[in-house]
C-alpha cells in the first residue's frame, strides 16, 4: 500500500511538473515564432504528411517527412523534448530528408494536438506505437531511435521493446532524476522526482550502435552528462561535441553542420550492410 502510494504521488508530481514545463515552453517558443512550421502540401520533391496514431486509448498527432520512396536511405524516429511539438521539426525534418533520411516526429499523449495527458509510462508506449508505425512505412528500411532531451530518456527506456537499427541521443541526461536536478529541483528534493529513465545504465546493456551528439554550450546538461553516456555503453558509443551550440539549437535553429552527423551515422551503417 505504500508503495502504490508512493508511485501515486510520483505519478501526479510528474504529470504536474511536466505539464507546466512544457506549457510555459511551447508557449515561449510560439511568441518567439523561432521555428519552421511544416507545409499543408508537400515541398517540392519531398513527401510531407501528417498522421494520427493510435497508442493504446490515445490518439497521436505525427508528421512524417521523407525523400522520394526509392531514394530513402535510412529512417529514424524523433522522439522530441519538452517544450516541443511536431510542428517545431519540420526544419530538421527537411534537412534530414535532403539528405535521404526519412523521419516521423510525434506528440505524446497530452501534447498538441494529441488526445490525454502526459504520464511517463504512456510516453513509452507513445513512442513504442510510433516507431512500429514507422517501421509499417517503411518495412524494408531500417528504422533507428532518435531522442532529444527529455526524449532521450525515452528512446532509451523503450529499447528493450522494439527492435531499432541504433539509438541517437541528442542533448540528453544521464536520468530523469539528475535531470530535474538540472532543471531546478533542489537536491534535498529529489526524491520527489521519479527514479525513471536512467539512461547512464540502460547503456550498460544496450548492444546497439550508439551515437551522443551534445551541445558545447548546453547549460541545461553539461557535456560531463554526455561523457558519462559514453562511458556506459564502454567503447560502443560514438561521442561528438558540436561546437558553438545551444541546448535548443538543434531544433530551433537546425543546421546541416549539427544534422550531418546524425546523417553519416544513419547512412554509414545502412551502407555498410
Amino acid at each position: 500500500m505504500r508503495l502504490l502510494r508512493k508511485n501515486s504521488i510520483h505519478n501526479f508530481l510528474f504529470t504536474a511538473a511536466v505539464t507546466t514545463a512544457s506549457q510555459a515552453l511551447i508557449l515561449r517558443n510560439r511568441l518567439l515564432n523561432c521555428t519552421r512550421k511544416p507545409p499543408v502540401q508537400e515541398a517540392a520533391d519531398l513527401i510531407c504528411s501528417r498522421r494520427a496514431i493510435a497508442s493504446g486509448k490515445e490518439l497521436l498527432d505525427a508528421v512524417y517527412v521523407a525523400p522520394p520512396t526509392n531514394s530513402v536511405r535510412a529512417a529514424v524516429l524523433l522522439c522530441h523534448g519538452i517544450g516541443e511539438t511536431v510542428d517545431d521539426w519540420f526544419g530538421v525534418q527537411e534537412i534530414l530528408a535532403i539528405q535521404g533520411v526519412a523521419s516521423l516526429v510525434f506528440d505524446y499523449a497530452g501534447y498538441g494536438r494529441s488526445t490525454g495527458h502526459i504520464r511517463w509510462e504512456q510516453c513509452e508506449t507513445d513512442a513504442i506505437a510510433a516507431f512500429c508505425a514507422l517501421k509499417a512505412l517503411l518495412p524494408d528500411t531500417p528504422v533507428s531511435m532518435l531522442g532529444f532531451s527529455l526524449g532521450s530518456g525515452i528512446a532509451a527506456a523503450v529499447l528493450d521493446r522494439i527492435s531499432p537499427a541504433q539509438l541517437i541521443l541528442c542533448s540528453s541526461f544521464t536520468s530523469f532524476q539528475a535531470a530535474a536536478c538540472r532543471a531546478g529541483l533542489p537536491r534535498m528534493l529529489s526524491a520527489l522526482a521519479p527514479q525513471i529513465w536512467n539512461t547512464e545504465e540502460i547503456l550498460r546493456l544496450c548492444n546497439l550502435p550508439v551515437l551522443i551528439l551534445h551541445c558545447e554550450q548546453d547549460r541545461l546538461f553539461p557535456t560531463q552528462m554526455a561523457s558519462a553516456l559514453a562511458s556506459s555503453c564502454q567503447g560502443r558509443a560514438e561521442l561528438t561535441i558540436v561546437s558553438g551550440q545551444r541546448h535548443n539549437d538543434p531544433f530551433s535553429r537546425p543546421e546541416l553542420r549539427y544534422w550531418a552527423h546524425v546523417v553519416c551515422f544513419l547512412i554509414s551503417d545502412d551502407e555498410s550492410n
